[in-house]
């Protein structure tokens, strides 16, 4: 049995490096955004900055790990061998869930999994215990920390209120202070501005935590104690005046130094909040199984009222686990997906397609706080507006700037603001949510500075209602699937537990290092390409995108074709998901021209390809959408259960099929080897007969088939997708050839 437990703890360790990986891919967001969102350095630059924040700060969570000891529930209700089973449970889901939600690229709460993993853990194991011995006299509820756990809960629901509306009053206080045009009272109020940011962040990072630090002496923490508003006064007022002599003299942009200094500081509160989140279960386990060897007591009866008692984590271990932090950050490609998820929602731009779709919700709440604005200027002097309005005008953005996400002032507050509050709850031992709160901060101070105009507000309140949603889902799902996890190996015994190792291994591989999705590479390869909007990119993305449209809309309506011959219902739902998912990707891709358009310079050839690039990728959205059609009407004809055509009509539609066919080939080796339009023409005609000859068969066959009007419309529906993709795709090829002519 004890070499069970010892495989355990192995596994525990295991799963705790993965959780680290795949945890800090979903919390970068917390730190990073800000900083990356402002472009105010290179990324590289941003990361070691962050790296160094992350070290430090996981030296001072060793108070922290108390939480997955007893912050949740009794220890001492609970025997070794329950302990380690609810443990095991807790891993598996936690490393499981989160890296479904990095897969998926949305933010959430590792602080939220983890407590209610290990409620859903305990809350199980109790019950099992009291079914199974009736003559138990403790209930379900002696086995859980409740008045601490009410207080985790609620702490963490709370600070997503507290920290929206920090973020927005902050920030709209500080926007009316120095404006969008901030160059001229920078000169005078930056440095006090640098002097109050960097100040808190000292504070509430260094003094207010350092009683979490594992290496803090009680004499330390006593000499701060008694000095703290000396040492506040004295760090104001140096900071400022620092920083005025290098906005003076230096010509300095303060605003690098706090957003560099707030990612730093932001980093280590994540660190000193969250890592508990990833290892506090492991050493945990660690120390309960400590305990039960140096006992003679069987796991069975030996209780754990040792993990209630205050604990001082080794250095060593949070260096370790820090160290697999900062690895991450520098190496994981998610993390990079979850970080555009939070920069798109608190994005200025205007225009451009946006991350999430609208929802009734999402318009309500629009709607109310538009009719609302129209209420207090009815109210308010026009006076006050107008003074407001000044103040929150933003300048024009010249010709070809690139636009950031949000400017200087908004990602210093971002990551002020969110500093102070978690570095705040950290001191106090509360596992405040980095995500929520860091999240929420930067919603409110995007709200408070316009960012949310009546182009995008409805998308990114709708995105911000579907992120808050999915935190929500994270609760339920981990009390769900860790209390299912925990009851099957109380049941199952070893047997469970080494089917679950196999599938973490199995499914952790799997997505993290075989089998980047078509999405992954799409994301990856137009990040690349729309880098730059010059004619010769330009050209080469219309070249490129040309080819493999066409390709895969000629491959999918041959599968539809075969499919709904072949009344092949479950294959024809595949092709007609892809083509849906086809259509959204060529509709996105038309988008960028908005981004070509404001971005692009002014050169003649630039501004043809340009429009070349529009034309191009309007006709082949009009074949995408054809596409989606043509193959939800074949799935739902074959879904009802309709009759196929068969004998000669069917011939015909393969005939087709491998027309098209040979139709994109032609024209791809067109494109590149022959400019005779004579040739084009005629091979276009060749097809269109085709069709026309086809459609003469179709009247023919009418009566003598017993066709129904369904079906007569549905082949004719058919023939007239084919007539689109044959014009279009000529049109396109065409479009193509003057464009790449135009840039020679």
């Amino acid at each position: 049995m004890e070499h069970f437990f010892i495989v355990i703890l192995v596994f525990l360790v295991l799963l705790a490096v993965f959780d680290l990986f795949v945890g800090v891919s979903n919390d970068a967001v917390n730190f990073l955004n800000s900083a990356v969102g402002s472009r105010i350095a290179p990324f590289r630059v941003i990361v070691i900055v962050a790296s160094l924040g992350v070290l430090i700060g996981a030296t001072f969570s060793s108070g922290m790990m108390e939480i997955a000891r007893s912050g949740v529930f009794n220890p001492a209700m609970f025997t070794f061998d329950e302990i380690i089973v609810i443990f095991f449970a807790v891993m598996v889901t936690d490393v499981l869930l989160l890296d479904v939600y990095n897969s998926l690229g949305l933010p959430t709460s590792t602080t939220v999994s983890i407590i209610f993993e290990l409620l859903g853990g305990a809350v199980a194991a109790a019950a099992y215990k009291v079914i199974k011995n009736p003559d138990i006299v403790a209930s379900i509820s002696d086995h859980i920390n409740n008045e601490k756990a009410f207080a985790i809960i609620t702490g963490i629901w709370i600070s997503v209120v507290v920290a929206f509306f920090a973020g927005l009053i902050v920030q709209y206080i500080t926007r009316l202070l120095f404006t969008f045009k901030y160059e001229k009272i920078y000169k005078y109020a930056g440095s006090v501005f640098g002097g109050i940011a960097i100040t808190a962040i000292f504070y509430f990072l260094v003094m207010k935590g350092a009683k979490g630090a594992s290496f803090m002496k009680p004499e330390y923490l006593e000499w701060i104690s008694n000095n703290t508003w000396t040492i506040l006064i004295y760090s104001f007022v140096s900071v400022t005046i620092i920083f005025q002599l290098l906005i003076s003299f230096f010509k300095v942009n303060i605003f690098k130094i706090v957003i560099l200094s707030g990612t730093f500081a932001l980093a280590f509160a994540f660190a000193g909040n969250d890592l508990v989140n990833f290892v506090g279960v492991p050493i945990a386990a660690i120390d309960s199984y400590t305990y039960y060897r140096a006992s003679d007591i069987a796991p069975s009866l030996l209780t754990m009222e040792s993990l209630k008692g205050a604990i001082q984590t080794p250095t060593s271990y949070l260096l370790i686990a820090g160290t697999i932090m900062v690895l991450t950050l520098l190496f994981s490609r998610k993390a990079r997906r979850v970080i555009q998820t939070s920069v798109n929602l608190s994005s200025s731009s205007r225009g451009a397609k946006e991350q999430f779709g609208s929802t009734i919700l999402g318009r309500a709440i629009v709607r109310s706080s538009y009719n609302f604005g129209k209420f207090l200027h009815q109210v308010v002097p026009p006076s006050v507006f107008k003074v407001i309005d000044s103040r929150m005008e933003k300048p024009a953005r010249k010709k070809g700037e690139i636009a950031l996400p949000f400017d200087h002032i908004r990602a210093s507050i971002n990551l002020v603001v969110a500093s102070i509050l978690i570095a705040s709850a950290t001191s106090l031992k509360l596992p405040l949510s980095t995500t929520y709160v860091t999240f929420m901060v930067a919603m409110g101070s995007s709200l408070a500075d316009g960012a949310w105009d009546r182009e995008s507000a409805v998308y990114r309140i709708s995105g911000v209602l579907t992120v808050v949603g999915s935190w929500f889902l994270t609760a339920l799902l981990a009390f769900t699937a860790t209390a299912i996890i925990t009851v099957s190996i109380l049941y199952g015994g070893n047997v469970v537990v080494f089917a679950l190792v196999g599938l973490v291994m199995f499914l952790l591989i799997k997505s993290n290092f075989f089998g980047k999705n078509r999405k992954q590479a799409k994301d990856e390869y137009e990040s690349k390409m729309m880098q730059k909007t010059d004619k010769y990119v330009i050209c080469r993305n219309v070249n490129v995108a040309v080819t493999t449209y066409l390709t895969t809309v000629i491959d999918l309506y041959k599968r539809t074709m075969y499919d709904f011959l072949d009344e092949n219902l479950r294959d024809l739902k595949k092709a007609k998901n892809e083509a849906v998912v086809l259509q959204e990707e060529i509709s996105n891709r038309r988008g960028e021209y908005y981004q070509l358009a404001t971005d692009g310079s002014e050169d003649k050839v630039d501004r043809d390809a340009r429009y070349y690039y529009y034309r191009v990728l309007t006709n082949m959205k009009e074949i995408g959408h054809g596409l989606r059609s043509i193959t939800g009407t074949a799935y739902n004809h074959i879904n009802n259960s309709h009759t196929v055509f068969k004998g000669i009509l069917r011939e015909n539609l393969e005939k087709i099929i491998a027309d098209l066919e040979d139709l994109v080939s032609f024209l791809e080796n067109y494109t590149r080897t022959d400019n005779n339009s004579d040739a084009l023409n005629q091979r276009s005609e060749q097809s269109i007969h085709l069709l026309n000859q086809c459609q003469h068969e179709l009247l023919s066959r009418i009566d003598e088939e017993d066709l129904s009007l369904r079906n007569c419309e549905l082949y004719l529906s058919f023939l007239q997708f084919s007539r689109q993709l044959i014009n279009y795709s000529t049109l396109i090829t065409i479009l193509r050839l003057e464009l790449n002519e135009r840039v020679k």
